[in-house]
């Protein structure tokens, strides 16, 4: 099984649609910013002429010289921190490749999930003819791991607090599927009935804690969900 797209393949760009959503700053110092990233906008500038727009981009029209420490998917909502100079992207980039950020999100799911915990440990792969997909590849593929928790069940969806442990593209997204439960309105990896109960994709990045570089402060971050479990799929605003 190979990993790379055969030579000489060229595969047409993917484009992405302009996100007219504003970005809410939850925290701001000369080291860093906490910033509630909306869902329909890229963490960082996309290759193509045409995907620059993005978090960091409209950033740092502001805040010169902020980086990205890392990112959500496009789809995805929520946490994000941001360093504003080399000093902080250097120390935050050591706590993700530590594992001493511990990040937390709220999906919600599919059908009813029986174990009210658990963890998939699915390793993940680049799936080059699909792009932007990622796929199950217990050959190549990197070590991935999610844990979960039962937060609230209704026949038809559960809402769950997920805990990655590792940070791959499309991590929770494939491994829920995986689990037989796709998040609701993801649009790449879920069934038609999963995709048409919510207007977008129902999952969102509600929390990070880690530790200031400069003040040593365990610093924590929370942003609630813009879904609920109410009803069938009840959007809240905002």
């Amino acid at each position: 099984m190979t990993s790379e797209p055969e030579t000489g393949m060229e595969l047409p760009p993917y484009l992405i649609p302009h996100s007219r959503e504003s970005i809410r700053i939850l925290y701001a110092d000369d080291s860093l910013l906490i910033i509630d990233k909306p869902h329909l906008l890229l963490s960082v500038p996309g290759r193509h002429p045409l995907n620059r727009d993005s978090l960091i981009t409209r950033l740092d029209r502001f805040f010169p010289g902020v980086a990205a420490a890392h990112r959500l998917d496009l789809d995805t909502s929520g946490i994000l921190v941001v360093p504003r100079n080399k000093a902080t992207l250097v120390a935050i980039n050591k706590q993700f490749q530590d594992r001493t950020v511990l990040k937390t999100y709220r999906a919600l799911v599919y059908g009813e999930v029986k174990d009210d915990q658990g963890q998939i440990d699915l390793p993940l792969i680049r799936d080059w003819h699909n792009r932007p997909r990622q796929k199950i590849c217990t050959e190549t593929g990197k070590p991935s791991v999610t844990h979960y928790r039962v937060l609230d069940r209704q026949p038809s969806a559960t809402l769950l607090e997920l805990k990655p442990i590792t940070g791959r593209s499309h991590q929770l997204r494939i491994h829920l599927m995986a689990l037989g439960h796709p998040i609701l309105g993801c649009d790449l990896y879920a069934h038609q009935k999963a995709l048409a109960a919510a207007p977008r994709l129902l999952l969102h990045a509600c929390q990070l804690t880690f530790k200031h570089p400069l003040t040593k402060e365990n610093l924590r971050a929370y942003s609630p969900p813009p879904f609920d479990i109410t009803g069938l799929f009840t959007l809240r605003p905002g």
